[in-house]
């Protein structure tokens, strides 16, 4: 099955200039949506994670089936302020500014198998600063995946850990 059939280039969104990939369709389609899955848990499998980490907000789309699927917990990773209870931040540069990720105190176990999982892979900023906010934490960050990758940013070279990704642009 070609998944990128599946992903709709929607031009100038969210800001003149920018070719969003929209992930609308593939999640729209049962036989899609259940192929993409299956293919993400084929290729983080040999990591043997205990726990899957998603990055908010379509990296939960992402990893919670994923989870049910390989019979693992899902933890949220999220923007500050959007997780109850104490919480460990995780502050990173953006092109223009900084932005902070956190995940609730105690959601990871030091030595937890973890794998995170993001919709899309662009610059890597983001997913960068997941895998440091987790390994700060005392997981044992195994790789990361997303279903798209833009090849031409080059995020992939940012990340310290094995990385896979199902459509790449």
């Amino acid at each position: 099955m070609d998944l990128k059939s599946y992903i709709h280039d929607v031009p100038d969104f969210p800001k003149p200039g920018i070719l969003f990939r929209d992930i609308s369709p593939l999640l729209a389609s049962a036989v899609a949506w259940k192929a993409a899955v299956d293919r993400l848990a084929e290729a983080i499998a040999p990591y043997k994670p205990d726990l899957l980490a998603g990055i908010e907000s379509r990296g939960f789309l992402v990893t919670a089936p994923l989870a049910l699927t390989m019979g693992c917990g899902f933890m949220m990773v999220r923007k500050r302020g959007k997780l109850p209870g104490k919480t460990v931040p995780h502050t990173y540069a953006l092109e223009y500014g900084e932005d902070t990720l956190e995940i609730q105190e105690n959601a990871v176990k030091p030595g937890t198998r973890v794998v995170v999982l993001d919709d899309v892979l662009a610059t890597g900023g983001t997913l960068n600063a997941a895998i440091a906010l987790l390994q700060k934490s005392g997981a044992d960050v195994r790789a990361a995946a997303c279903l798209i990758e833009l090849k031409f940013l080059e995020g992939r070279k940012r990340l310290p850990v094995a990385f896979d990704s199902l459509v790449q642009y």
